[in-house]
């Protein structure tokens, strides 16, 4: 026989088997669930079923008392890898039947059950809430014994008898076995059993020595800190269903208008914003836009919200913002010709005639200042007329122009729209703004039933006005999710500047770091503590700012050589040394493409294997990942390679950009701003290399 015939054959008897182990698993199951008198026959069927899942590691409580209610019941909540589901079992002579929203029964409607079921799925949530589990990892399910069936009404999953197994099991894993233990105990404590009931709850059969359950008063913070360590050890693309309270009280929160989550790097504002939405799409019917600037960072997002509840998934538009735009003017026949280098060209030219020979050189002589200008003061702003332009702030930007400046910038600006129009070209402003008059025009506008918008503060005004467009100021429509202290790109706005109130609470800052050792953290705020910032609420904040620390144990590698040959040598050595399956968790970040395509080619030519950022879609990679300080936004790694990492850097001295003019400060501390958004991307190790001719012999190379 051929190797693919005995694989095959091979295989066809592990099935075999399989089928005999499930065939005891059930019978000895059908045996036990006969036993429980106090049940009905349909639950003792469903039960059956649900018995064999015990057999891999579920925990099963029949009949429950509802929490503060004199005498309803939960059928069953049923707690394993998969999360924890709250089951209502229904004998139901007529097949059920979902349309239009509405569940109905025999031509009779039965939309009560299913507001039973998620009233005291809500109580499970707030139950769980306590140990930091996520809403997202609770789910209904509603099935129905002898009937075949499989449908979703809004959150709700209703399934046939027969079929509840399969699609349990089939669940990803969320919940490490010794967390199930501890939920299970938790939960049979707060949903206890009937003092009448035969029913009782079911543990996993002990095929293997299991760890001793305590019968005492159960450890929440204990538990709180094991899900952490298990995040710890586990893959970085692994969902993690455990959240800090506080933070699953924000993705629970029922907010009256626009809010925003703000934060220190390493806070979890994206973890936030991703259960965030996951949960409101569990509990509506209207599409989903979740938004960014960068144009890889969506398919990673849109990934881990797969992972974590696939069941919503396909109502989502992972997108950025400017991909979104194009693909909404598309659609509704607005014609868009988006050529970067024929707007390049036009600029230059326009820079040569207009704005080299003017005022502006006074200033800065080098034309890419004075293009960002343009960019997202300007058109990025929306502003059309000098008088306007005249008066505007210009946040985040420390050159002071006086009026002659401004008429300066405003002849090169029109000089610019000029060439750009006469070629017939488009540049990124100009179709974020052509997207933002045809959402206002409103007879058509894309229906969405939130928005939720991360990395705010690199977006232009122009892009958040768009975003607001979209849902108004209707309750929980609008999430923004972001930290100006991560601000990658020149300019800035202020949201009441886009209409935008967060008032009271829907303005909520997260304190406490979850990703960061304090090493790094240390490292990484050092670099930035003399540059204080404005955020997008107009307060200015200090740049050492306050952040309670949760990870104590990784470090930082300072590694300095005298030549560059002999530094990127170094951290070739650094990549070789770790185990094969550490690669995935790792990255080397750079500053700009020339140096990511070196380091690409010095990996490739050693043998390393390697994933660029751009082509990363937040599936685990047997690869290092390698890509810009930009491109790194909103992900992270166990360690991070920052090779040169002050080659752009001026002297972190007391006077810090001492004798530099306005615009080279700014572009100093942009510059530093985006390395401290690369050091924060690492966990456990962060590795700092530095050429230095004068450098004497580094024993850490």
């Amino acid at each position: 026989m051929g190797a693919a015939g005995w694989s095959a054959s091979r295989r066809a008897q592990e099935a075999r088997r399989q089928e005999r182990v499930l065939r005891e698993q059930w019978q000895a199951a059908r045996q036990r669930a006969r036993r429980w008198e106090a049940a009905s026959e349909g639950e003792r069927r469903v039960a059956a079923q649900l018995l064999v899942l015990t057999e891999r590691g579920w925990r099963l409580l029949v009949d429950r008392r509802w929490p503060g209610t004199r005498a309803a019941n939960v059928d069953m909540l049923l707690i394993g890898p998969g999360g924890v589901f709250v089951i209502d079992v229904k004998n139901w002579r007529s097949e059920p039947e979902v349309s239009d929203g509405k569940l109905r029964a025999g031509g009779e409607p039965r939309d009560v059950h299913a507001e039973k079921l998620l009233a005291v799925t809500k109580a499970a949530e707030g139950a769980v809430a306590a140990l930091g589990l996520s809403p997202v990892a609770v789910q209904p399910l509603m099935v129905f014994a002898g009937q075949r069936v499989d449908a979703e009404l809004g959150r709700i999953r209703l399934l046939g008898e027969h079929a509840v197994g399969p699609a349990l099991l089939s669940q990803s894993n969320r919940v490490r076995p010794a967390s199930v233990r501890a939920i299970a105990d938790h939960l049979e404590r707060v949903f206890p059993e009937y003092e009448e009931s035969a029913v009782t709850q079911v543990r996993p059969t002990q095929t293997q020595p299991q760890e001793p359950t305590s019968d005492g008063l159960f450890d929440i913070e204990g538990l709180r800190d094991a899900a952490l360590d298990e995040a710890l050890r586990a893959p970085i693309e692994q969902w993690m269903t455990f959240l800090h309270p506080d933070q699953i009280a924000l993705v629970r929160r029922n907010w009256a208008g626009p809010a925003r989550i703000s934060g220190p790097a390493g806070t979890g504002k994206t973890v936030v914003g991703l259960h965030r939405a996951a949960y409101l799409a569990q509990r509506s019917t209207g599409r989903i836009l979740y938004v960014t600037f960068a144009n890889n960072l969506p398919r990673v997002q849109g990934t881990f919200l797969k992972t974590m509840s696939p069941a919503v998934a396909d109502r989502f538009d992972f997108r950025s913002l400017h991909s979104w735009a194009q693909e909404l003017l598309h659609a509704r026949g607005v014609p868009v010709r988006l050529h970067g280098d024929k707007a390049e060209t036009a600029f230059s030219l326009a820079w040569k005639h207009v704005g080299r020979d003017s005022v502006l050189a006074e200033v800065d002589p080098a034309p890419g200042y004075w293009r960002e200008e343009i960019d997202h003061v300007i058109k990025g702003r929306g502003i059309t007329s000098f008088a306007e332009y005249a008066t505007v702030p210009r946040r985040r930007r420390r050159a002071g122009l006086r009026r002659a400046h401004r008429e300066a910038v405003w002849a090169l600006y029109e000089a610019y729209e000029s060439l750009r129009v006469e070629r017939g070209v488009h540049d990124f402003n100009d179709v974020l703004s052509l997207a933002l008059a045809e959402v206002e025009r409103g007879a058509s506008s894309p229906r969405y039933a939130a928005v939720i918008v991360d990395e705010v503060q690199d977006l232009t005004l122009v892009g958040v006005r768009l975003l607001h467009a979209l849902v108004g100021d209707a309750p929980n429509g609008l999430l923004l999710v972001g930290d100006g202290q991560q601000a990658v790109y020149p300019g800035g706005f202020r949201l009441s500047e886009a209409g935008i109130d967060i008032r009271g609470d829907r303005g909520q800052v997260l304190s406490i770091n979850y990703r960061n050792s304090k090493a790094i953290l240390d490292a990484a705020l050092a670099l930035v503590a003399d540059d204080a910032f404005e955020d997008l609420d107009g307060v200015p904040t200090s740049g050492l700012r306050d952040v309670d620390l949760t990870y104590h144990e990784g470090h930082v590698v300072r590694v300095v050589k005298p030549t560059r040959p002999e530094h990127d040598q170094a951290l070739l050595d650094a990549l070789r040394s770790l185990p094969t399956s550490a690669r995935p968790d790792v990255a080397v970040l750079c500053p700009s493409m020339r140096a990511i395509g070196h380091y690409q080619r010095l990996l490739t030519r050693s043998g390393l294997p390697v994933c660029l950022l751009e082509h990363y879609d937040g599936h685990r990679v047997d690869a290092i990942k390698l890509g810009s300080y930009r491109r790194a936004k909103g992900l992270e790694f166990k360690s991070v390679y920052l090779p040169q990492h002050d080659a752009g850097l001026t002297s972190a001295s007391t006077e810090r950009d001492t004798g530099l003019s306005e615009t080279a400060r700014e572009r100093a501390e942009l510059a530093r701003s985006q390395l401290f958004v690369a050091m924060t991307r690492a966990r456990d190790v962060l590795w700092l290399g530095s050429v230095r001719p004068e450098a004497a012999p580094n024993p850490a190379g």
